[in-house]
């Protein structure tokens, strides 16, 4: 595959999920949440917290700072809209997950080879980044199966 395509791969991956989230956390709205687990609005906050603090912030580090560091961090749930629907809330990630879409439609190929050095996975360029950011989906898409 290349770089075009990969690119390209990650990019509808990324731009696929809010509507999939949208329809996981609807079904699951409708069962019980078991004890100690987030519901469907509390993981769409939390979410939404990862990709303001965490890929954005990652994305902007990346297009300013040589090699940018980054610690482990698992964002608690945004705060915002306290009172916000799950509808609400799925329509704010979807805004937030856009900016992240523009964000990666705005690299040219020397800002798609750029990097920066997690604590955990060592180095990572941009295509990595978005790998982390999409396992990251999938792994609380599956929380609702």
């Amino acid at each position: 595959m290349s770089d075009d395509e990969t690119r390209a791969d990650l990019r509808r991956r990324l731009a696929e999920v809010p509507q999939r989230l949208a329809v996981a956390t609807r079904a699951a709205a409708k069962k019980p949440v078991p004890s100690g687990e987030w519901t469907p609005a509390e993981v769409v906050r939390h979410l939404v917290a990862v990709e303001e603090e965490v890929w954005h912030g990652r994305l902007r580090q990346l297009a300013t700072e040589e090699t940018p560091r980054w610690p482990w961090t698992e964002p608690d749930r945004w705060l915002g809209a306290p009172d916000a629907s799950l509808e609400d809330l799925l329509l704010v990630y979807a805004d937030r997950r856009g900016t992240t879409i523009m964000m990666l439609d705005a690299l040219d190929d020397e800002g798609w080879r750029r990097t920066g050095q997690h604590a955990t996975y060592g180095v990572l360029d941009i295509a990595a980044l978005v790998t982390k950011a999409i396992d990251h989906d999938e792994e609380h898409l599956a929380s609702f199966e």
